[in-house]
């Protein structure tokens, strides 16, 4: 049986209530992506794909 993932909240998250989070996972052999609000939808990325997004966001960062 699979084990349940271990959600883990960014720590530039805020809201009081939680819900304004995005929250990184590890599945079996990739990274799982999702925001708090709709935690159905689920992102799988690779290590590198989620670098390359993180310096995307970075890069468009005012």
């Amino acid at each position: 049986m699979a084990q349940p993932l271990n959600w883990q909240k960014s720590s530039f998250s805020g809201g009081a209530d939680g819900n304004e989070c995005v929250e990184l996972a590890h599945g079996d052999s990739t990274l799982l992506l999702r925001e708090s609000d709709d935690p159905t939808r689920i992102l799988p990325l690779t290590r590198d794909s989620l670098a390359a997004l993180l310096r995307r966001i970075q890069a468009e960062r005012p």
